[in-house]
């Protein structure tokens, strides 16, 4: 990845221009939470059957200029280029998810790990809506609250799990070591899980976005708004609610009469 092909102001007038100093831990934070506040996640090219290109160019295109959103590997990769030009230490990690599965999955999730005077972060813009707010600091079982949410990161040997406190306990969401992710691999999965048919990305419309505030998820025609210690609330849409919360509240811009891929299935009672 190349800082210098990166447009950064561009970058930062998307995420409304977030206020930044150095490359230090404040500035990382900010950017952290403006971007996962401002780009929202989301997979309609992947139901649309449009390949998912990583590279600068095509991010740039797609998340800063045209509006859209993406999905983990567009969305870390996106702010490892904004880190890069800043001057940030930043190395990919990949991750095997554990959020609602008991079985051994391959390492389809991607995050980052930033390193700032000798202090290690994982930073992750790109989990959904319990994508972390800012970035936490890699230290074993030390709870970290971010707002109306509380994570800590266990660890297993070399391993280490992000966990969300659901309120019954930690939740495990996914398990990463810090060996540094290949791009050859990152593409690789990126394809896996944008292309195989087992992959929900596949079968499931699904728009997400995470504020301090709340975290908004749409999946199909459900659509829930988490603002943390419990108080979660999911309403059925009618498919034609869908382009104006994908506007009004994920700041999704699609040309007007876009028709949105939602799976055949999603549209039954």
């Amino acid at each position: 990845m190349l800082a210098e092909r990166f447009d950064l102001d561009a970058y930062l007038d998307r995420l409304g221009r977030p206020v930044i100093g150095p490359a230090n831990a404040a500035t990382l934070a900010a950017l952290h939470t403006a971007h996962v506040a401002s780009i929202p996640f989301e997979n309609l090219d992947v139901l649309w059957k449009r390949p998912i290109a990583l590279d600068a160019s095509a991010l740039q295109a797609k998340l800063v200029r045209a509006g859209r959103g993406g999905y983990c590997f567009e969305q870390n990769r996106l702010f490892a280029l904004a880190l890069e030009a800043l001057g940030f230490d930043v190395v990919p990690l990949a991750a095997r998810v554990r959020y609602r599965t008991t079985r051994l999955l391959p390492r389809t999730h991607q995050l980052l790990l930033v390193t700032i005077a000798g202090d290690r972060y994982a930073a992750d813009v790109g989990f959904g809506g319990h994508t972390l707010l800012e970035p936490i600091p890699l230290a074993a079982n030390e709870p970290v609250t971010q707002h109306a949410w509380h994570y800590r990161l266990a660890r297993e040997h070399d391993t280490y799990v992000l966990q969300l406190d659901n309120g019954d306990g930690y939740l495990d969401l996914y398990a990463f070591t810090l060996e540094p992710a290949a791009d050859a691999d990152l593409e690789m999965a990126n394809w896996y899980v944008s292309t195989h048919p087992d992959s929900r990305f596949v079968t499931t419309f699904t728009v997400q976005r995470a504020t301090p505030s709340a975290r908004h998820v749409l999946q199909n025609l459900d659509y829930t708004v988490d603002r943390g210690d419990g108080d979660v609330r999911t309403t059925r849409l009618a498919a034609e609610a869908l382009p104006g919360l994908l506007r009004d509240t994920f700041g999704l811009r699609l040309p007007a009469g876009t028709s949105l891929p939602l799976p055949e299935a999603a549209c039954r009672p």
